[in-house]
């Protein structure tokens, strides 16, 4: 059972828009493709994990703090008699460790992800025990890519590589799962301690006069170049998308990027871009969101 599901984060979404809009500096752009990158990683283990027997919690996506430290859990599994902390990899090409340093090929370090998450474990740990939960916690790190490869001087049981996900599954599996209220009561106070942190502090400066206008392909990312009656289409990759559809999305992007700009016809005409007619973004905009009249001021907002 998933008490609780993984959503794309704020940031990414954001990042993306900008990406779009706007030139980005190479730090920026490096650090939306990690993110990407990781998040892609994350949902290819959602996928594998569909094959988890019933009766299993599934916590996705958690962010917890203990002691003023944040620590963020990809995939928290709670069975019968433990818990299991899993953090997602979705690493690529060869790695090597040297101590307890990790190497890319190219001799780049990188993070211990070990360490990592030995530092959630201590803090999990912690924080549930002061909520009055002494459950064993067996943690691992799933690397997910199956393009990935880590060169070790010893086993850890802890690392599960893309050809043992299968037998983990199977493992887990094997486990008894005969959860009560109490596994539950858990699942929900550790939900309701997800801390949602604000992506806004951690964005590049960005203003709306600097972002190029127009509508966003939802596949690919560039802008819409054709319109043909009530339909878009993307000249890129082929994609085709109402008008309408497209104007609402581009509504949520707008807001999303500009908490305090009003929705207008004529803001939403100018952000769009590509729908030249106030008449159908009006239209639009009256079937969907509430209009607050105020004369020249009027603006929409959610009903």
């Amino acid at each position: 059972m998933i008490i609780k599901a993984r959503l794309e984060p704020l940031k990414i979404i954001l990042l993306r828009s900008l990406n779009a809009r706007m030139h980005l500096s190479n730090k920026d752009v490096s650090n939306y493709t990690i993110l990407k990158k990781g998040f892609e990683g994350e949902l290819k283990s959602d996928v594998w994990l569909e094959g988890l027997s019933e009766g299993w919690l599934i916590i996705h996506d958690l962010l917890l703090e203990y002691n003023n430290s944040t620590f963020q859990i990809d995939t928290l599994l709670i069975s019968q008699d433990k818990i299991y902390p899993l953090d997602v990899k979705n690493f690529e090409g060869d790695y090597y460790v040297e101590g307890d340093k990790w190497y890319t090929s190219v001799k780049k370090d990188v993070k211990n992800p070990v360490h990592q998450l030995d530092r959630c474990v201590i803090l999990l740990r912690a924080l549930l025990r002061d909520l009055g939960y002494y459950y064993p916690l067996e943690p691992y790190l799933i690397f997910i890519n199956p393009e990935f490869h880590l060169y070790l001087t010893s086993i850890n049981p802890s690392l599960v590589f893309h050809s043992q996900t299968n037998r983990f599954l199977k493992k887990l599996n094997a486990m008894p799962v005969n959860l009560n209220k109490k596994h539950h009561k858990l699942a929900e106070q550790l939900v309701a301690l997800h801390k949602v942190e604000s992506p806004y502090p951690h964005l590049p400066d960005y203003h709306y006069e600097g972002l190029e206008k127009g509508i966003l392909c939802p596949k690919c990312y560039s802008f819409f170049s054709d319109i043909h009656g009530s339909t878009l289409m993307c000249r890129h990759c082929g994609c085709t998308e109402g008008v309408e559809s497209a104007v609402l999305r581009s509504v949520t992007e707008l807001t999303l990027l500009f908490h305090d700009r009003k929705v207008t016809t004529k803001v939403i005409c100018e952000w769009c871009k590509i729908v030249k007619s106030e008449k159908t973004i009006r239209r639009i905009l009256g079937k969907y969101y509430k209009l607050n009249r105020n004369g020249r001021s009027s603006y929409y907002s959610q009903s």
